[in-house]
């Protein structure tokens, strides 16, 4: 839970404002631009037969009105970090990360 709520921070502080959403409900109006974010999946590095380390995997969708934001780049620096793929909802614009974390 420290390690999530330390990257949540670190989403804070790259979108410049507290718009970061970890599994929102639907009942939650989100404010925009916003980094919204999800545990995806769980990688297990192992030695001895035994799990020595665990690293969350979090699918992150940056949405933005302006096509022209630097967020993706700015998410996209994050290490462990990779893009994959851009769409466009409600004319907001969707960028999809995965990052292990």
């Amino acid at each position: 839970m420290e390690s999530r709520l330390k990257l949540h921070a670190e989403f804070e502080d790259i979108l410049g404002s507290k718009n970061v959403y970890f599994d929102p409900p639907a009942s939650i109006f989100m404010q925009y631009d916003a980094i919204r974010y999800s545990r995806k999946n769980i990688r297990n590095t192992y030695a001895n037969s035994s799990v020595y380390k665990q690293d969350d995997c979090y699918e992150v969708i940056a949405i933005y009105e302006d096509p022209d934001s630097d967020l993706p780049r700015k998410l996209s620096r994050l290490p462990k970090c990779s893009f994959d793929r851009h769409y466009v909802a409600d004319n907001l614009n969707h960028d999809v990360f995965t990052l292990y974390y």
